[in-house]
């Protein structure tokens, strides 16, 4: 029998050290090459290592929850299976695995095939030890987290809260929701409001009268409202003709209540001295990097901040059209889609909004700008480890139907926690959708090796002046950061301007 200790490898990002966050086996587990051993959280992303040993494992040399750097020994197999034939005095060798990096190679990169060409090193193409397809792999244990809520209907971007109905309230309302009803966040939101065309000329006083009167509902639904003392415009409405149903009450009451409780948990143990009540979370994984990052950004690219309101009343109408539209059935659609597509468009016509600032280029002394022909889409996204910042290859190439599944998988891995490496590196400029929270706008810091960013604040409904008349639209608020050693006042405002084109006029995209 032959013992033989798996050390944690470099998953080709230049990983220095890694949490193990779950193991899928235990002693006396039988594994086959290629089966999920555990997983690992690392500076980016959650990876799951496969084994590249076929035995039974004798000893899981590292606790879950421990932090343990590249070459570490974290579970040793032997060779054997059970029922093997093992002679009584047969010596037990420990065999260290050599070279851990070579046998898992290194992620594809931009310019190498997804399906493995030669790896790293002159090895020779086709699958490699510990990296090809799983067999049979071990049940894996549910890992817990907190409930990903679905994208939000007007920005799509994913968000986490910790919210459970109670059944207290179902009872409350005359029966349980309907099995399609999901709790969901608090953000309010009127039902779509079709935008009065720039010919008809309404008062003032009828316009703020039609802003303050839209949310629709049945009379016993109202009834329930009042009497739990729920305000309709806070609820979120899901009826099929945007009206607020007995169900949407249930998931309100239920988060409302679950809002209480949590913050009577939060500030308890009142009677226990103040250096006790402290909760003390270790940073490192996916929130080390981000600080880390973040720090370095902010005090390397000296940053300016614009900002743009803009009547996005046109992107509503359009948006509603591609859900209508037979060519887009079951693909999911938000204005986050044309912000994408508009950014796509406007750096195309202020190329240095897509770039990099290199120092010391080929190692000289002499700073370069790298100004690139290709657009890696960054979309900033908050998931269940952290923020995020996924990117979309190629994004200057796809169509929008094809950009709308791109932004759908996106979303989809993000709140699966399962967002890779290879898929947030790379990237050239980055979108951040802090509407999905119902935030107007803000300051957002540089993606590292980016020079722009830009913030897709939350579209609600607002008077708005249109031709002398004062008239309700759509309207949201685009924040821009750029890195002021590449792109200057004049630049930044041009890029900024096109992306509000785009959003004001989505035909634009046409020419």
């Amino acid at each position: 029998m032959t013992l033989n200790k798996f050390n944690l490898p470099d998953v080709g990002e230049g990983l220095t050290e890694a949490e193990i966050v779950s193991w899928k086996v235990k002693p006396g587990d039988e594994v086959a090459i290629n089966d999920v051993l555990c997983e690992i959280e690392t500076a980016k992303s959650l990876v799951e290592l496969p084994s590249p040993f076929a035995g039974t494992v004798t000893e899981l040399l590292v606790s879950e929850g421990a932090t343990v750097d590249v070459g570490t020994a974290i579970i040793s197999v032997s060779d054997t299976m059970h029922g093997d034939p093992t002679p009584a005095d047969a010596p037990v060798p420990a065999v260290e695995a050599t070279e851990p990096a070579l046998m898992y190679g290194k992620l594809p990169t931009d310019g190498e095939a997804a399906d493995g060409g030669a790896a790293a090193g002159g090895l020779a193409s086709g699958p490699l030890v510990g990296s090809g397809p799983k067999a049979d792999a071990v049940k894996r244990r549910p890992r817990k987290t907190r409930p990903a809520i679905p994208a939000d209907a007007v920005h799509g971007a994913p968000e986490v809260e910790p919210v459970q109905p109670r059944s207290a309230k179902d009872a409350l309302l005359d029966g349980p929701p309907s099995a399609g009803a999901v709790a969901g966040p608090v953000v309010t939101r009127r039902p779509e409001w079709t935008p009065a065309l720039e010919t008809d000329k309404p008062t003032l006083g009828g316009a703020i009268s039609g802003l303050m009167n839209r949310v629709l509902a049945k009379p016993p639904v109202r009834k329930i409202a009042r009497d739990l003392g729920i305000d309709l415009a806070d609820v979120v409405a899901t009826g099929a003709r945007g009206e607020v149903t007995r169900e949407d009450l249930v998931s309100y009451q239920a988060q409302r209540d679950a809002e209480l409780d949590k913050a009577d948990t939060f500030w308890g143990m009142s009677g226990r001295p103040q250096e006790q009540r402290i909760e003390r979370v270790p940073v490192k994984g996916v929130r080390k990097a981000t600080a880390k990052a973040m720090v370095e950004s902010a005090f390397a690219a000296p940053h300016v901040s614009i900002f743009v309101d803009v009547d996005a009343s046109r992107t509503m109408e359009f948006v509603k059209r591609l859900k209508a539209s037979r060519d887009f059935e079951g693909i999911k659609v938000s204005p986050l889609l044309i912000l994408a597509k508009a950014v796509i468009w406007a750096a195309a016509r202020n190329p240095s909004v897509n770039a990099t600032w290199v120092d010391n280029a080929d190692g000289s002394d002499t700073a370069e700008i790298h100004i690139k022909h290709f657009m890696n889409l960054g979309i900033a996204a908050a998931t269940p480890r952290g923020l995020m910042v996924p990117n979309i290859k190629n994004a200057q190439d796809l169509s929008l139907k094809e950009l709308a599944l791109a932004l759908n998988e996106l979303a989809t891995t993000a709140r699966a926690g399962k967002t890779q490496p290879a898929q947030m590196q790379g990237g050239t400029l980055t979108v951040t959708n802090i509407g999905a929270l119902g935030i107007d706008t803000g300051t957002p810091i540089i993606n590292p090796g980016e020079v722009a960013i830009v913030a897709f604040g939350t579209i609600k409904q607002k008077p708005w002046v249109l031709d002398g008349e004062v008239i309700p639209r759509w309207i949201t608020t685009l924040g821009g950061s750029f890195d002021h050693r590449v792109v200057d006042g004049d630049l930044s405002a041009r890029f900024m301007a096109d992306v509000a084109a785009i959003l004001e006029e989505p035909a634009l995209l046409l020419d």
